[in-house]
């Protein structure tokens, strides 16, 4: 499959990189000079400085090819429709009707391309009264009811409403972009014809909403924040311990009733008040304080061994760096290692100088193998004198 990536910054970028990983030929258009908004967006940097590229632009732009295009002049436009003559699939996230005046908005390219998929990202989707708005992730997350839920509970000294610690919204509409991209793709198995998606980041963060979207409507109540706390299950938070602290994310009746017995009040798991979720829920300013003096009195660690074995959900709260030397995470060899030596051919510095590139694989394994691009991403234009050479030849997509 071909994709034309012509999306920066995230959502889009995300989408293109989760095809990449699944197979695809990614080719990504950029800006000349400048390139996508996010290489900008550093420290920290990769590489020689003369080629640096910042961490956040190498998290989303895996499997690809660069090349520079200006799509503001005639000969730049020209060069896209050559490319999405012959591709499967184009990504973009231009404001709405901004790639018409070049002649590359989804009428103009699947008319001359009626195989395409084309899928358009923006903030508010095609129409609505904001569907010429900016759409920035923060900003979602704040119109769409996300921070509502986020953070401590209103009263809480010192406390407001909080963004997510990543652009989730952002990311989720990449991953619903790229499954829709591929149903509109069996479906073109079967049709021979492609499908313009508009990709809404608002849309779809209503949509993550989930629970507590329904909780409003079936329950006809307005979420409120809750900090760690969960609106329908208790126990389900996070409790100090003696050196730190511990989530519990308590399910069900029988692993209440386990956490009872192994914390020595087995009778508790017995109180009518207690023995029911339901009933934890309407009295959870009663439980909760006493479930908190029991986690006081051991360390995170020695309620992870003493209710692990027994299928009690907890966790601990692990720092980045703790992730990454978790040992399910290594055994599960969610980083990955690519060469980066090529990123970097056109600046005076040898290959093999440079070391391999750390980034995250993508999480899926099919029959046991990961699915991941083995291509670091490209740095600016990298690619862009043989692609272009090959338009100007009137090869068609390029080969990689």
């Amino acid at each position: 499959m071909r994709v034309l990536d012509l999306s920066r910054v995230l959502a889009g970028p995300w989408a293109g990189q989760l095809l990449a990983d699944y197979g695809a030929d990614v080719i990504k258009v950029e800006r000349p000079d400048v390139g996508d908004d996010t290489r900008g967006w550093g420290p920290p940097w990769w590489g020689p400085a003369d080629a640096r590229m910042s961490a956040y632009y190498l998290s989303a732009n895996r499997g690809k090819r660069s090349v520079a295009i200006d799509l503001a002049t005639p000969e730049g436009a020209a060069m896209v429709r050559q490319l999405a003559a012959e591709a499967d699939v184009l990504l973009e996230n231009y404001k709405v009707g901004q790639l018409a005046r070049y002649g590359l908005d989804a009428a103009s390219l699947m008319s001359l391309n009626p195989r395409l998929v084309y899928c358009s990202v923006t903030g508010y989707g095609q129409d609505g009264p904001m569907a010429q708005a900016a759409g920035y992730d923060f900003a979602i997350q704040a119109t769409g009811g996300l921070m509502s839920l986020t953070g401590e509970a209103e009263g809480t000294p010192g406390t407001q409403p909080q963004k997510v610690g990543v652009a989730v919204t952002d990311l989720f509409t990449g991953v619903y972009a790229s499954t829709a991209i591929l149903a509109a793709l069996v479906e073109r198995g079967r049709t021979g014809r492609g499908r313009h998606i508009d990709a809404a980041l608002l849309d779809v963060q209503v949509a993550m909403l989930a629970n507590q979207a329904s909780n409003h409507l079936i329950g006809g109540t307005v979420p409120r924040r809750m900090g760690n706390a969960h609106p329908n299950i208790v126990p389900y938070q996070v409790f100090e311990t003696a050196d730190g602290h511990i989530v519990l994310a308590i399910g069900n009746d029988g692993q209440f009733t386990r956490l009872c017995e192994l914390a020595g009040h087995a009778e508790v798991a017995t109180d009518p008040r207690y023995a029911r979720n339901p009933q934890r829920v309407a009295h959870r300013a009663e439980l909760v304080p006493l479930l908190a003096d029991w986690l006081r009195t051991r360390t995170t660690q020695a309620w992870m061994d003493l209710l692990e074995p027994h299928a009690v959900p907890c966790a601990p709260i692990l720092d980045i760096a703790g992730v990454f030397t978790h040992p399910q995470v290594l055994a599960r060899g969610l980083r990955v290692d690519l060469p980066s030596g090529s990123a970097f051919d056109h600046a005076d510095h040898p290959a093999n100088d440079h070391p391999a590139m750390p980034l995250v694989r993508n999480p899926m394994r099919v029959d046991g193998q990961a699915v991941v691009a083995d291509q670091a991403p490209p740095a600016l234009d990298q690619q862009g004198d043989a692609i272009r050479a090959a338009l100007a030849r009137g090869e068609g997509w390029p080969t990689r």
